[in-house]
């Protein structure tokens, strides 16, 4: 079975004939692996992707992208709009109107005060919200009765949907985190390992980074769903192994982001036993740029703050030279295969909002070592690495274990090796590298390398939150318990106006060329982030799973309620 065959546009799946649900739970128990483990069930204190979808089995949003990245009503009962009345006509506010007789999975009522306080939480002066983004632009949120809830921006918004949209910015009950609100967010163990939800499964036992285990949420607003009583979240392992899992033993129903060689993944699939599928939607394989010093001679709290400028990456001249003498195209066929797309955008869809782009795609070794000679970079002793004012040009470059992350470190290394830069490699376990705990130095937050190499994408099909994550003041911190969304701590004021613009903009050729700019600036033009490859989405399902759709737009569990069991 070839890939290229599952790659179908903007999402694939396998959406099988719905099952006729006798009852909730009828279905036993479904096994899902994901080989980076979860390590909190509470998306507001981690980006790191297995996080926000394992929680979003158990919390849930008021509204969705589906797989066409269109939005759905969840907890709402409608998407508003100007044209029903729910967007004011001044594009100020937003009005949601929740569902009747929503229930907690501990079978209280869900209430707009819920809403308001998800609000409070992440918007906390004195908290961490890794999801922040989400709210920019944000001055109120009010219950405006026990189903109603109006946001109000402080300038005219026209995609007034960052909020309370899509499987980061679920909704968390006030009355479990009432307590947890600002610094004391990351203290509280209970509530952030097993949050009382609406989704269709509630958490029974949760181990970080290993296993979460889960049953069916008897107060869930449908009575027939889910067709699976309990759930076994496996975490941790490898890649290899959980493709395996799936596609040749049998052992689990789900394996998510299977990021391997297209060659292995159909050997794999030939045993009969479960399939591939794959889309590709606004995942992007790329390398941060530490704008700021993680050198560990500083104090704890100084290291990667922007108190600290990078001593070596500051100069954009260096950070382009790193760039161009990289050969996406060898990545690309080394790691992805037809999975895998060069790209030199961090938006790389939908269509109207990627860049025209091109000029990372063409390698430039020479082109590479003259820049780093106009910066000053010599090899002045002739040992074949570059050096300034006595000091070498050498990087620590990190990112998570992972077999074709790995394959990408060691061709980065050696192209950069060419231009006379020595490379430190460096791997951490997944589970941490993307965990976000505020306690260890091996996050991909804190940032503690001079490069650091991983993917993730956006909610939807507006790139907004997205850009905005790299607005000034959103970088991880010691005062934000290292949570924030600016990861390599890029700030420029022009940047943060053309933001506000965008916000504002309501025209959408207008939109799609801010949002373009807003890319470039921080790509082509700055270098701070450097794309890689459009990553198509690649996950696998068992022959005996039905109901799975590949959403490459919100969370790969978001329709979990739906999945059951086929006979056979």
């Amino acid at each position: 079975m070839k890939l290229k065959t599952l790659l179908l546009g903007a999402a694939a799946g396998v959406a099988l004939a719905p099952a006729a649900f006798a009852e909730r739970g009828s279905d036993g128990q479904v096994n899902i692996i994901y080989w980076q483990a979860p390590s909190i069930m509470n998306p507001y204190l981690s980006g790191g992707t297995k996080d926000i979808e394992a929680s979003s089995l158990v919390i849930e949003p008021l509204a969705r992208y589906n797989e066409k990245g269109e939005r759905v009503p969840y907890l709402a009962t409608e998407i508003p709009t100007v044209e029903n009345g729910g967007v004011s006509e001044d594009l100020t506010q937003i009005t949601w109107k929740i569902r009747e007789g929503l229930l907690w999975s501990d079978g209280t009522p869900f209430t707009a005060a819920d809403v308001v306080f998800t609000a409070e939480y992440c918007m906390h002066p004195e908290g961490g919200c890794a999801q922040r983004a989400k709210f920019d632009g944000v001055t109120s949120v009010e219950a405006l009765d026990d189903l109603t809830v109006q946001v109000t921006f402080g300038q005219p918004t026209p995609n007034p949907y960052g909020p309370f949209m899509g499987g980061q910015s679920p909704i968390l009950q006030k009355a479990q985190f009432q307590d947890c609100l600002g610094a004391a967010a990351s203290s509280c163990t209970e509530q952030n390992f097993n949050p009382v939800g609406t989704g269709p499964f509630t958490v029974t036992e949760f181990r970080p980074n290993d296993v979460i285990s889960l049953e069916a949420n008897p107060n869930y607003r449908d009575p027939a769903k889910p067709a699976f009583a309990t759930v076994n979240f496996k975490g941790g392992g490898d890649a290899v192994a959980a493709a395996r899992a799936v596609l040749e033993t049998g052992e689990f129903d789900y394996a998510w982001n299977l990021q391997l060689a297209p060659d292995v993944l159909e050997q794999m699939a030939a045993a009969g036993q479960g399939e591939p599928i794959a889309a590709f939607g606004t995942l992007v394989e790329r390398i941060e740029m530490n704008m700021t010093d993680p050198d560990p001679s500083l104090p704890e709290g100084e290291r990667s703050t922007v108190a600290h400028p990078h001593p070596i990456l500051s100069d954009e001249r260096v950070r382009r030279a790193l760039s161009m003498a990289i050969d996406r195209e060898l990545l690309v066929e080394v790691g992805y295969g037809q999975a895998g797309r060069a790209t030199c955008n961090l938006v790389p869809a939908p269509e109207m909002f990627a860049s025209d782009n091109t000029d990372c795609l063409t390698q430039d070794i020479e082109g590479a070592k003259a820049l780093l000679e106009e910066a000053g970079w010599t090899d002045s002793d002739g040992d074949g690495i570059r050096d300034k004012d006595g000091e070498p040009l050498s990087l620590l470059f990190q990112s998570s274990t992972n077999a074709v992350r790995q394959d990408f470190q060691a061709l980065i290394k050696q192209w950069w090796s060419e231009i006379g830069v020595e490379t430190e490699l460096r791997n951490v376990d997944s589970s941490v590298f993307f965990g976000g705990d505020p306690g260890s130095p091996d996050t991909f937050q804190k940032f503690y390398a001079d490069v650091e190499m991983y993917a993730n994408n956006f909610d939807g099909t507006d790139p907004q939150p997205y850009l905005s994550m790299y607005r000034c003041g959103n970088e991880p911190k010691p005062s934000t318990q290292w949570q924030g969304e600016n990861i390599n701590r890029y700030c420029d004021e022009e940047y943060d106006a053309l933001l506000d613009e965008l916000a504002r903009t309501g025209e959408m050729s207008e939109r799609t060329r801010i949002a373009k700019a807003l890319n470039d600036m921080i790509t082509k033009e700055s270098m701070t982030i450097v794309p890689l490859v459009d990553r198509g989405r690649v996950s696998a399902r068992s022959n005996t799973l039905g109901g799975v759709v590949l959403n490459t737009w919100d969370s790969e569990l978001w329709n979990a309620a739906d999945w059951y069991r086929i006979d056979g």
